[in-house]
């Protein structure tokens, strides 16, 4: 199946972050060709507190052959080994954020993961580095594409190109 993956990063060197993230998801068992990576943009944090940094944000989109858990699971362990506590206050500033966006046609909610992400459809700095992949794409529970639900966003959330390939 085809997985869409988000990457975020507010602390510390959030470029190299990233690519050693993207690294380290790509060599995860299960994971395999082809990879699209999005560009890196900087944008606002959303829901965090003042003196919150701006975050980068991109996108991957993996084949995936295994359980959406073990995906989960992989992802939750590099998270870690970034520093990254597993209780912590919701939109805490962080040196590695990433999610499941989309899993195939799949559509899964229970304590653990929720699929497609709940609030992707609102998010800027989501819709935009993945309309880079995935213009065309039409996930589950949505009757609009990713260019069409960028374009009737109403979110003024500045999202900026930062680099090219990360």
């Amino acid at each position: 199946m085809r997985a869409g993956l988000a990457f975020g990063s507010n602390l510390g060197d959030r470029l190299a972050q990233l690519r050693l993230a993207r690294e380290r998801v790509v060599a995860m068992p299960g994971v395999t060709a082809p990879v699209l990576g999005s560009h890196v943009y900087e944008t606002e944090p959303v829901g965090s507190g003042p003196n919150a940094g701006a975050y980068l944000n991109a996108v991957l989109e993996v084949e995936f052959d295994g359980q959406v858990i073990t995906l989960l699971d992989g992802m939750q362990r590099i998270e870690a080994e970034f520093g990254r506590p597993s209780k912590r206050p919701r939109n805490a500033p962080r040196t590695l954020d990433l999610d499941i966006l989309y899993a195939g046609n799949l559509v899964l909610s229970n304590d653990e993961v929720v699929i497609p992400h709940p609030r992707l459809h609102l998010r800027r700095f989501v819709l935009v580095p993945l309309a880079d992949i995935r213009p065309d794409l039409v996930l589950p529970g949505q009757h609009h594409t990713i260019v069409e639900l960028l374009a009737r966003l109403d979110d003024p959330a500045r999202v900026e190109f930062f680099a090219e390939t990360f």
